[in-house]
């Protein structure tokens, strides 16, 4: 579960910035959950064995507080992620463009993938069946195997459509 982040302005009247300095125009957390809800496609970005860039586009959901995806165990993210969990998600709807810092957390219990994947069927169609600790589309050939990840967030940032509004949301203990 992800702790309820603070909310603040991004920049401040000595940033000399074009961007709002106004308290009002903080967004909420629940902006970026609906953010997240509404995407259809979110870019995820990793970090390769030798320090290199890795951005793949993924299907999101949100589930207990937090964004998540699935990943084929081999694929280069998945073996990102197994050597260094950290990872960005980036995701936009007409409201926020929105950027989370943070580290992708294998769910391996049965009760957490299968509120994962009810999110999936709800949002996507797609239904995966759950064994050993794993998600498997039965429906393909050869039932393939999908991890199930969660972002756990330490720090986002939304920067509103009209381009000039900017919120940083800190993470307890960050």
């Amino acid at each position: 579960m992800s702790k309820n982040p603070v909310a603040e302005l991004l920049f401040s009247e000595a940033d000399a910035t074009p961007i709002s300095t106004d308290p009002a125009t903080v967004k909420s957390w629940d902006l970026a959950r609906t953010c997240v809800e509404s995407a259809h496609r979110a870019w995820l970005s990793t970090g390769r064995p030798d320090g290199g860039p890795h951005a793949v586009p993924l299907m999101p959901v949100w589930v207990d507080g937090a964004p998540c995806f699935t990943s084929r165990p081999h694929s280069r993210k998945s073996r990102n992620l197994a050597g260094d969990p950290r990872c960005v998600l980036t995701a936009a709807d007409e409201t926020l463009d929105l950027v989370i810092e943070g580290e992708a957390v294998r769910i391996t219990d049965e009760d957490g993938i299968r509120r994962v994947l009810d999110a999936f069927g709800a949002k996507y169609g797609w239904g995966l069946s759950v064994r050993d600790g794993s998600a498997f589309a039965d429906d393909l050939p050869g039932s393939p195997e999908y991890g199930v990840y969660r972002i756990i967030p330490t720090r986002a940032f939304g920067y509103g459509a009209d381009g000039s509004t900017a919120t940083r949301w800190r993470f307890e203990g960050e």
